[in-house]
């Protein structure tokens, strides 16, 4: 009888605790509830908890990158996300994080937000150049959009009279000529709804970088990548272009166990439903190569030895102390 009353108290204790003796649990910081980006980290989540032995996470609801950054620094969460370009500003403690890097290491990463250079057809701005003086939206005041493109065009040394708005009154300067174009985040690899909206009635055209342009931000703007939209990935009648991106990656705490970091990038890999059915635009990504491209900041050892084991060459500048 003593050693069922034992019984009976430790898997109540186990109950209340809500899972299993020596489980090892993680928090993931993520973004608003109402973002496809919190949807995306509960099915990463649900991914994790089904086949990496021995880890359970839960997702918390957050402010998204900077909020993540400063709940990994405190230990409040143990990854989350964090885009690729503040990541390598954190690390290097550049740009806004001067004097207080943070070295967060990358497990994987799962999201690529192109920006695009949506003209309308007509006004005659055939490359980034043309736009030198033209009435042209950067992106949403205060977005990532807007600051990411006015650095960009400040490096290629092309100066457009910006006109500044909401994406509803940049649509409808469009629309009305008013405004030659703007620069909007992808959907995915396609064009956004606001993009697809304008080009109903208005023949629009993506201008993308030349191959000198896409070096001066290779050198110049580190913290972004270069991407390629090919020819089927485009609009209907939109020929293959390249321009800037950065992606949306998981950043783990330094200190996190390596074999932790191991398992959690291999329950995320080997996933094949739960994440692509959460997360639109990772449908038909492979999540190996998307982060050897994309990522700006070095890997967890755990997600690096992950990688390599599955074949995958994990590039000197993604490796600490390279």
């Amino acid at each position: 009888m003593k050693h069922l009353a034992t019984a009976a108290i430790l898997a109540a204790s186990i109950c209340a605790s809500g899972g299993a003796i020596g489980q090892e649990r993680l928090a993931i910081g993520s973004t608003a509830s109402s973002s496809s980006h919190y949807a995306y980290y509960v099915a990463a989540s649900q991914a994790i908890n089904a086949d990496a032995e021995g880890i359970e996470t839960n997702v918390v609801e957050t402010g998204a990158t900077l909020d993540n950054l400063r709940r990994l620094q405190r230990g409040q969460v143990d990854m989350g996300l964090v885009t690729t370009n503040v990541a390598y500003d954190v690390y290097h403690g550049e740009g806004d994080f001067e004097g207080r890097a943070y070295g967060g290491l990358v497990l994987w990463v799962y999201g690529v937000s192109i920006q695009n250079v949506v003209v309308r057809e007509d006004s005659g701005i055939e490359a980034l150049a043309d736009l030198e003086g033209a009435r042209f939206n950067p992106g949403i005041v205060g977005s990532g959009t807007e600051a990411t493109a006015q650095a960009v065009f400040s490096a290629l040394e092309i100066a457009p009279d910006y006109a500044r708005g909401s994406t509803g009154d940049i649509v409808d300067q469009i629309k009305d000529n008013r405004v030659a174009g703007y620069v909007k985040s992808s959907a995915g690899r396609k064009l956004d709804a606001s993009s697809v909206d304008i080009s109903t009635f208005t023949p629009i055209n993506v201008v993308g970088l030349t191959d000198a342009q896409a070096d001066t931000i290779r050198s110049e703007l580190p913290s972004l990548s270069v991407v390629s939209v090919n020819d089927d990935e485009a609009a209907s009648g939109i020929p293959a272009y390249q321009t800037w991106a950065y992606a949306t990656t998981t950043m783990a705490r330094p200190d996190l166990d390596e074999e932790t970091a191991y398992r959690v990038t291999k329950a995320i890999v080997e996933d094949n439903e739960l994440q692509s059915a959460a997360f639109a635009g990772l449908k038909g990504s492979d999540i190996p190569q998307m982060t050897m491209s994309l990522a700006t900041t070095p890997l967890h050892p755990g997600a690096i030895r992950y990688y390599e084991e599955i074949g995958v060459t994990v590039p000197d500048h993604l490796k600490s102390g390279q």
